[in-house]
């Protein structure tokens, strides 16, 4: 096995084991040689901090390089990477590394702003969404939680049952007894709904079931499409703050969360059916910020990496980042396909039966088309093989990082439920009017002022940390919000 390969099967086994981010974390590699440089520019190329032998800490991820790369020790603070164990494992440990979403709950404990009000998750349930839950019910709300069969992992739902949190979530359910799920929790009562994809926002609307609601918070952009429609239509009854337009979530979330999870998947997936992703092309298809997560992700593997996009100013950012800029059923010939444009039938049967490989990173329903591919051969977990042209088809088109693997790293979710729990504090604090609002200004430099202080930079004058107390309303962190976004 050549370097470059050893590298990122050391890469993506630490992604694997932990469940932790790459980007912005200190990494130490022990070692000299090929494997060695290899690793060290790979990490590189998806944002580690490279560091030398003095720095310390628990986030310090060190590669202690052997002579057989398979034999290399990779240590967390020092320790062998942990066996999270089972669900309840797997929650703790990602609750260590949630500071920001702890400091931001306990400032709702503090405030009472939540206490006895009934606030709904609809989210992907795996051990981040599980602490999301646990922290809203520690700051005294009345916490339940709903995710679509192929969203849940059933060992975090029962752990939440377990420690007291209702869950309508159960992965075995049919497609017919889905919607008698997701109306069993809506039929729970809610004063807040936190929604991702804005599903059940829109089922509570189709139900007539908004009436008592305080409002809700949205996480994503496909969730805000239908829900701005609906607002100009006059169809929205409801106060709605976007999630996902805060800086402090999709300049976080969508390019670094999903760009890596996505991909080490679509690397993992490949691995097991014997494909590399180094030195092969690679198409992806929107530059928005998932888009520039994936590509940039991509190239750090070694993928000759293409994209496609139709509007002007994301093709020119492409083109400035280094990438050739392309009709899509062109540069789809031959090449692994990865959609990032949450729009449906982004990725036609014909493109799929040119390509390499296709797969869909975040996504909604039906954004391949595989109506016309011809017959499916499975391969391996989560990859088949359409027998007429050989392309491989990893897990059916869906959000790969959520169904193939367990979604975006950690501390990328602790910002992002971070500034879910800053919108639902606001939401409630404020009472806005029907409608689709962003969060403040002042609540985004609230988040992002506390994630910076917990990753122990110095961003104010002078080189002083953020720590203690501050006035988050000054025109000072006002100025920082209005840059953030």
């Amino acid at each position: 096995m050549n370097p470059q390969s050893q590298a990122e099967r050391l890469l993506r086994r630490f992604a694997r084991a932990t469940n932790l981010l790459i980007a912005g974390r200190p990494m130490r590699v022990d070692g000299t040689g090929d494997v060695a440089s290899a690793l060290r520019t790979m990490a590189a190329g998806m944002g580690a901090r490279l560091v030398g032998d003095d720095l310390h800490g628990r986030d310090l991820v060190e590669f202690v390089i052997h002579q057989d790369a398979d034999a290399t020790e990779i240590l967390l603070g020092g320790k062998p990477l942990p066996d999270r164990g089972d669900a309840a494992g797997r929650i703790d440990f990602a609750r260590a590394h949630m500071p920001v979403s702890t400091h931001l709950a306990t400032d709702l404990l503090h405030a009472e702003t939540v206490r006895d009000l009934r606030i709904g998750l609809s989210m992907t349930l795996e051990p981040k969404t599980a602490n999301l839950a646990l922290l809203l019910t520690h700051a005294g709300a009345q916490v339940a939680v709903y995710a679509h069969p192929d969203e849940t992992d059933p060992e975090v739902a029962q752990a939440l049952r377990e420690r007291g949190i209702p869950c309508d979530a159960d992965a075995t359910l049919a497609p017919e007894e889905e919607r008698a799920a997701a109306l069993t929790f809506l039929g729970r009562g809610l004063d807040v709904l936190v929604d991702d994809g804005s599903h059940l926002t829109r089922l509570a609307h189709e139900e007539g079931l908004t009436g008592p609601w305080i409002g809700a918070t949205e996480e994503t952009t496909s969730g805000l499409t239908p829900l701005r429609l609906m607002e100009s239509l006059g169809e929205l009854s409801i106060p709605v703050v976007a999630v996902n337009d805060a800086a402090t979530k999709t300049g976080f979330d969508n390019r670094y969360g999903t760009g890596q999870s996505c991909v080490m998947a679509i690397a993992d997936l490949l691995a097991d059916a014997r494909v590399t992703v180094r030195d092969q092309p690679a198409l992806v298809i929107g530059y928005g910020p998932v888009g520039v997560g994936v590509a940039a992700h991509l190239r750090a593997l070694g993928a000759e990496v293409m994209v496609a996009e139709h509007d002007p100013v994301r093709a020119l950012l492409a083109t400035h980042d280094g990438f050739e800029v392309g009709p899509a059923d062109e540069l789809a010939r031959g090449a692994l396909v990865v959609s990032a444009t949450g729009v449906p039938a982004t990725v036609s049967a014909g493109m799929i039966r040119g390509a390499r490989a296709v797969a869909v990173a975040g996504g909604v329903p039906g954004e391949i088309v595989l109506d016309g591919v011809g017959e499916l051969e499975a391969v391996t977990d989560h990859v088949e093989r359409a027998l007429e042209t050989g392309t491989l088809v990893l897990d059916r088109g869906n959000c790969i990082n959520v169904t193939a693997a367990e979604g975006n790293p950690i501390e990328i979710m602790d910002l992002s439920f971070a500034t879910q729990l800053a919108a639902v504090r606001e939401l409630i604090e404020t009472r806005p009017g029907v409608g689709v609002h962003p969060l403040s200004a002042t609540a985004v430099a609230r988040v992002a002022a506390v994630a910076a202080s917990e990753r122990g930079l110095a961003t104010r004058a002078g080189g002083a940390s953020t720590d203690g107390p501050q006035d988050w309303t000054s025109p000072r962190y006002r100025a920082t919000a209005s840059a953030l976004s």
